[in-house]
């Protein structure tokens, strides 16, 4: 599979809103190209890659809506909504809020969230200019067939 061919695929299964398999979202994440923090800073609005993964009950209680990085030292990794449908940093689920590094995973680096309070590392790649796929890694995430959760986050206008 070339980046192309990831990019379409990516692309009909969030058009479709259907279940993926991680082992599926483990081949679109390693042909994907990594990214730096610079290049992410912004606010994104986020939903997940339909699994079964026990974090996407989580984040829908939670209301998630995305994440804010601000620059590399200030990141508001769990934006939410209210039951008004405001938006707030959700920092008690979160355990405070996060930072960007760049971490290797699979061999690559590239642009990471470290949570402040959770040992929750977020690994971003770019589908396309505006688009990244995450995938959250760390103490207590994998599902019981030893499986991360994949999510997907859209840049929203400035």
């Amino acid at each position: 599979m070339d980046i192309e061919q990831a990019r379409a695929r990516i692309a009909d299964i969030r058009a479709a809103g259907e279940r993926v398999t991680a082992d599926e979202l483990d081949q679109l994440w390693a042909v994907l190209e990594t990214v730096r923090p610079e290049e992410i800073l912004g606010s994104w609005q986020g939903s997940a890659f339909l699994t079964g993964h026990h974090v996407e009950d989580m984040l829908e209680q939670a209301k998630w809506h995305g994440k804010r990085f601000h620059s590399a030292s200030e990141v508001q990794p769990l934006i939410c909504r209210d039951d008004n449908g405001e938006l707030f940093s959700h920092t008690e689920l979160g355990n405070g809020e996060a930072s960007l590094w760049m971490v290797e995973f699979r061999g690559e680096s590239t642009a990471t969230m470290v949570y402040d309070g959770r040992p929750i590392l977020d690994h971003f790649k770019r589908v396309d200019d505006d688009t990244l796929m995450g995938v959250m890694n760390g103490r207590g995430v994998m599902d019981s067939q030893g499986h991360h959760f994949y999510f997907v986050l859209e840049r929203e206008p400035s």
